[in-house]
């Protein structure tokens, strides 16, 4: 009789289940491949991003986004290269950007401003003066108000200025150095006394700046056609800097003309001072 060979050993040689075997292994390992490329790509790019969500943006970049663009952070850190002057910041965010340099108008506009606050606060007898000043010389006469309706006679050695410093006022007269006579139109007023006390009061708080302040006359006037009431007032300093000062301010009204208001400043407070700021106030016409 002859006997049945026998099968061949699975593990030793091809067989139907080796085969079997070959498959599995195969599709394994494609299965481990692939879900090593989800990892090695879930690595060049982050998906918790906060930035990005859940959309995934190659790396690097495209060419037609700035690199150093600060809208996300960049992924895997950049690692500085030999010769790179960064902090360590500019891993995640990109170069640092140089700020903007001021601009030196603004700023001088800014300092002239202040400069301009400061000489403010002082006493204004002394922008009087300069304004005065800075005017080129007329000829010693008369000045002529055609807005205050009214003209008046220079004393010997004053001129005329041109732009009065105080608000309102329409000409300007004095010597120069410490005496001034300001001219300004006004409106009618029932009560001429408390008018003036009233002009007194407020001129004596802008012009004067005195640390004691009384009224040295308060008395009616009259000029030409015109009448009305005159105030002056004294400041005292306590600083040693700063001599006496006077106020004239006087309210004419009537002789069929428009009010006027005149003011008149000396600092220092003198008796020649006193007698032109009377002469030009009398020679109003």
């Amino acid at each position: 009789m002859h006997e049945r060979p026998r099968r061949s050993d699975p593990l030793g040689e091809p067989g139907r289940d080796g085969g079997r075997r070959s498959r599995r292994a195969g599709k394994a390992a494609q299965k481990a491949a692939r879900k090593a490329a989800r990892k090695a790509e879930e690595r060049e790019w982050p998906s918790g991003d906060p930035d990005l969500g859940d959309e995934r943006r190659p790396w690097p970049p495209p060419e037609s986004e700035p690199s150093d663009s600060r809208s996300h952070l960049t992924w895997p850190p950049r690692i500085p290269e030999p010769g790179d002057d960064l902090p360590p910041s500019a891993r995640w965010y990109g170069t640092p950007i140089a700020p903007p340099q001021p601009r030196p108008g603004r700023l001088r506009g800014l300092l002239l401003v202040l400069l301009t606050l400061v000489v403010g606060g002082g006493v204004i007898a002394g922008a009087v003066v300069l304004v005065l000043r800075s005017v080129p010389d007329p000829p010693p006469g008369r000045v002529t108000d055609p807005v205050a309706g009214v003209s008046y006679r220079l004393p010997e050695g004053w001129l005329a200025g041109a732009v009065p410093p105080v608000t309102g006022f329409t000409s300007i007269a004095g010597d120069g150095v410490n005496t001034t006579v300001m001219v300004m139109p006004a409106e009618p007023a029932a009560d001429v006394r408390a008018t003036a006390a009233e002009l007194g009061d407020l001129y004596g708080r802008l012009l004067l700046h005195g640390d004691k302040v009384k009224v040295v006359d308060d008395t009616e006037i009259a000029v030409g056609a015109r009448t009305g009431h005159a105030r002056s007032l004294r400041a005292e300093y306590l600083d040693i800097v700063n001599r006496p000062a006077y106020l004239r301010v006087v309210f004419l009204t009537g002789g069929g003309r428009r009010p006027v208001v005149v003011v008149g400043m000396a600092q220092p407070d003198d008796p020649v001072s006193r007698a032109e700021i009377d002469t030009v106030i009398a020679g109003l016409s």
